[in-house]
């Protein structure tokens, strides 16, 4: 699996905010690509943000130095009313779509909330990993 542009840069953000990949915030949707042999499903999980010496905890709700990091579908449902479709990511992979054909693609938004309250105001990493799995 490939995933197309591959980098999200959701820039400085207030405590207790949020933006997304959809066309008008960070117009920067996801694309990843079955370039193996046989038919995937693609899988995804997010990651405890960290930098600068701290850590936030990914959950489903935002709080103390936790937040909160979505995806949602583009192919198959409508992303556009945010968080409507999405799913929080955690880290244990989750089923992003099933039954990729070779070649085939599958578009996805991502959401992340930063946390309510944080001890930390450094660069985040919030990464994301796609799985492809026959």
């Amino acid at each position: 699996v490939s995933v197309a542009d591959g980098v999200v840069q959701y820039g400085i953000m207030p405590v207790n905010t949020s933006k997304s990949t959809l066309s008008g915030d960070l117009n920067d949707m996801q694309t990843a690509t079955n370039n193996g042999n046989v038919t995937e499903n693609f899988n995804i999980k997010g990651q405890d943000a960290s930098g600068g010496g701290c850590t936030w905890t990914l959950a489903a709700s935002s709080g103390n130095n936790q937040y909160v990091h979505q995806f949602c579908n583009d192919t198959d449902l409508d992303c556009s009313s945010p968080p409507t479709n999405y799913t929080a990511l955690t880290t244990s992979y989750q089923t992003l779509d099933t039954g990729i054909a070779q070649s085939g693609t599958v578009n996805f938004q991502l959401r992340i909330t930063v946390p309510t309250e944080t001890s930390c105001y450094t660069q985040q990493s919030v990464d994301v990993t796609i799985q492809a799995v026959q």
